[in-house]
């Protein structure tokens, strides 16, 4: 079955403190999102690779990879004033009927085992999402009150997200609204479950200054 993915890429620099989007930022002297990039063509070098960049981004990230002489074989397109426009105008780009991931830009650690976790569900249930339990105590806030709730009927996030480019493609027809979250609530209001698998605590989404360390750490 053909594999696909499109790597989100639209984050800004501002958590970051830098006029430098977040994604173009350094990472053992590469742009984390080459090394996002990678981990896919690692994991399979016949992937079918798109990014989505903001306009204005294009042409720095193109220069880049002349800079850092990145070769691996990638398609580019626009993103849109939200993400959900933005993985639509992705589902575009791609023209198989198998497996497509979606992914945050700034994941630069996510493992092959993940990737096949979430790749394998995909093909059985259609829908699929990698998942972390949560570890830290959760309360709910209602205004000025708050209450313990039970941390273990919940799960953090995290991306890839697969689905069969059929289904994902007729869920993006929908309009928007601003209860997508991910492309997860995008299928289940579409009237699709989402199935779970495991993801790897290592796949941090780097946002802050202290997420750009620690992935540092983490790629020793």
């Amino acid at each position: 079955m053909q594999k696909s993915v499109i790597i989100v890429a639209g984050g800004s620099g501002k958590r970051m403190g830098t006029e430098t989007p977040k994604q173009f930022l350094l990472l053992k002297s590469k742009p984390i999102l080459m090394h996002t990039i990678a981990c896919f063509y690692a994991f399979d070098s016949a992937f079918e690779i798109v990014v989505v960049l903001p306009k204005e981004h294009i042409s720095v990230w193109q220069q880049l990879c002349v800079e850092h002489n990145f070769n691996i074989k990638h398609q580019i397109t626009e993103g849109g004033s939200e993400r959900f426009y933005s993985v639509k105008n992705g589902l575009e780009k791609i023209n198989n009927n198998g497996i497509v991931a979606i992914h945050d830009g700034v994941r630069p650690l996510v493992s092959k085992e993940t990737i096949a976790r979430c790749f394998k569900k995909a093909e059985e249930t259609g829908a699929t999402i990698p998942v972390m339990p949560v570890v830290e105590s959760l309360r709910k806030v209602d205004g000025e009150n708050s209450k313990s709730v039970n941390r273990s009927e919940y799960v953090s996030v995290q991306t890839p997200q697969c689905f069969n480019i059929e289904l994902i493609k007729s869920a993006y027809q929908q309009d928007f609204s601003n209860t997508f979250t991910d492309d997860a609530s995008v299928v289940e209001k579409f009237g699709h479950q989402v199935s779970l698998v495991n993801g790897n605590i290592e796949n941090i989404k780097i946002t802050s200054p202290q997420d750009l360390i620690l992935a540092e750490y983490l790629l020793k």
